[in-house]
């Protein structure tokens, strides 16, 4: 079984059906396999419903609980859990990937699979919409045109409005739909007043697709301060005279540039003022007030 939430965290139900799910035998196979993607969005009450199934699961069940490393994980599940660690891809090999999958040029792959690190997602998204590209391109490009605090809380604004709209323009089309289907599948009157029944379905429909809709303007916010820092790293690399290739080859007579204006402290520091911002905008805090306070420190 393969589970991936849509919401900001595993919700209590998920972890229960999770657990339920676990128990059954395998049908197929010799083992049943339970993947849970994003473990780390798992709150502390959610871990406590999946702590004895982990700890002691059924006979041939195999609990694959995937994080971005095992500090991100709650101690009481990591505790239980032995890491593995898997290899990045090279970006040849992702490159190779979008070539055989979505018949991207050779060259375009290989250019998206640098910018996205090797995430092969994110890769597919760059090599595949050029809305995605030209964001990225206002993201990284953003530290060139900071030279002040007016620039810098206009920067912020601009980041989060490209973030809701974003957002919104993933989920408007799928609301519409799913709110379709389940009138449908509900019986309900073409016009006229919702029976109590149905009307408690689509509040709890919409409640789950506003979830949803913060999940992906957060995920779109972390996205955009991962991108942020890829122009930080390298100007570190230029500072530091380290030799490695640059990211954001696209940049790189600005990003020369910059690194001659600005030392490898000050290059330090900024990348741990938007380490510190994607802590932020995790927890309930305003994210345009989180990116405001971080582009007046980056400037």
């Amino acid at each position: 079984m393969h589970f991936v939430t849509e919401n900001p965290q595993i919700s209590i139900d998920e972890a229960r059906e999770l657990v339920v799910k676990a128990q059954d035998r395998p049908s197929v196979g010799q083992w049943r396999v339970m993947i849970v993607e994003d473990a780390d969005r798992m709150t502390e009450r959610t871990s406590n419903v999946m702590l004895k199934a982990i700890e002691e699961p059924p006979p041939h069940t195999i609990w694959l609980l995937c994080a971005p490393s095992p500090m991100d994980v709650l101690v009481t599940i990591r505790s239980r859990c032995r890491p593995v660690t898997l290899k990045v891809p090279s970006a040849q090999n992702v490159a190779q990937l979008l070539v055989s999958r979505h018949s991207v040029s050779q060259e375009r792959a290989i250019e998206c699979a640098r910018l996205a690190q090797c995430h092969v997602g994110i890769a597919t998204r760059l090599a595949l919409y050029d809305d995605a590209r030209t964001r990225r391109q206002e993201v990284v490009s953003l530290p060139l045109n900071m030279r002040g605090v007016t620039q810098a809380v206009r920067a912020a604004d601009r980041l989060h409005r490209l973030a809701v709209d974003e957002s919104a323009a993933n989920a408007e089309a799928r609301n519409d739909e799913e709110r379709a289907q389940l009138l449908v599948a509900l019986g309900a009157p073409e016009s006229g007043r919702m029976p109590p029944a149905i009307r408690g379905a689509l509040n709890r429909l919409e409640a789950d697709q506003k979830r949803r809709s913060r999940r992906i303007q957060t995920d779109t916010l972390d996205r955009f301060l991962i991108d942020l820092t890829t122009f930080y790293r390298d100007v570190l690399s230029v500072q530091l005279h380290t030799g490695t290739e640059l990211i954001n080859q696209h940049l790189s007579g600005d990003i020369h540039d910059y690194a001659g204006n600005s030392s490898a402290e000050q290059t330090l520091e900024r990348i741990d003022v938007i380490s510190e911002t994607r802590d932020r905008i995790r927890t309930n805090v305003s994210a345009q007030l989180a990116f405001e306070a971080m582009m007046v420190s980056l400037v």
